[in-house]
């Protein structure tokens, strides 16, 4: 679903406090709902989703509101919210929260388009997501200005829109520069602000999500296209957390 801009948050060992901290499930065969599998799940860029409360360090994950297509509304903590995201989906699914007890192990699916420089073309395939968790792949996603300018001037007619690819923390350039400049971020260490310490793991492969229309933003596969063309279809990279603390819009950023 899409999620909503923050200007602080809280970085913990697993991410952003808050990030994928519920999840749907399909109940006919156990896998997390994504936008990653188009063909199964048309609408969920239809759906926003926010916590009803600030999270804090420690605390229990605060309900999330659901904004549905129509503009309603659906709480976590309705007795009917799974039936009501059913029959919007049309698919029997249950809301789960990363915080209930006990061991899960979760999978996912991933729909790849013809798009020459993929992994897969035309396929869907599944993925496992890391233990006990709502993830896809990495607990931090970062990307850069510079690489968003970049794809831009490759691909004029396209919309480069930090939204398109969702991304934990948009980390603002020097003005002029237009390269992929966090893949050279890979295998060291950034420091966020006085207390954020993040280790860059590698590149963050995209998929057909970033080609999908959200609100006014048109369907376009050029946008995946492009980055399969120039840049192994790798926009921005992840990271894990070495040691938290507050994250705020205007943190210096420093390669360490």
């Amino acid at each position: 679903m899409m999620g909503e801009e923050l200007n602080a948050a809280e970085m913990a060992k697993g991410g952003l406090l808050g990030d994928r901290a519920y999840a749907l499930v399909d109940n006919s065969d156990g896998k997390v709902a994504s936008a990653k599998n188009p063909r199964k799940w048309p609408h969920l860029f239809d759906f926003r989703a926010a916590l009803a409360d600030t999270l804090r360090p420690g605390a229990k994950v605060p309900p999330v509101r659901i904004t549905l297509p129509d503009g309603a509304v659906v709480g976590s903590e309705q007795p009917d919210v799974h039936q009501m995201l059913s029959e919007v989906l049309k698919r029997e699914v249950t809301l789960s929260s990363s915080s209930s007890p006990g061991p899960r192990t979760a999978t996912a699916e991933e729909y790849w388009p013809d798009i020459e420089g993929l992994d897969h073309r035309d396929t869907v395939t599944d993925f496992g997501l890391p233990d006990g968790t709502f993830f896809d792949c990495a607990f931090v996603h970062l990307l850069t200005t510079a690489t968003l300018d970049r794809l831009r001037a490759l691909y004029p007619q396209g919309r480069f829109e930090v939204r398109r690819f969702r991304p934990n923390i948009v980390v603002e350039t020097a003005p002029g520069e237009k390269d992929f400049v966090e893949n050279a971020w890979i295998g060291q260490m950034l420091a966020i602000g006085d207390a954020v310490r993040l280790s860059i793991t590698g590149p963050c492969a995209r998929c057909v999500m970033t080609t999908l229309p959200q609100s006014d933003l048109p369907k376009d596969s050029g946008i995946l296209r492009t980055a399969a063309q120039h840049n192994r279809a790798h926009v921005g990279v992840y990271a894990s957390v070495l040691q938290g603390g507050r994250v705020r819009r205007g943190d210096s950023v420093r390669v360490e």
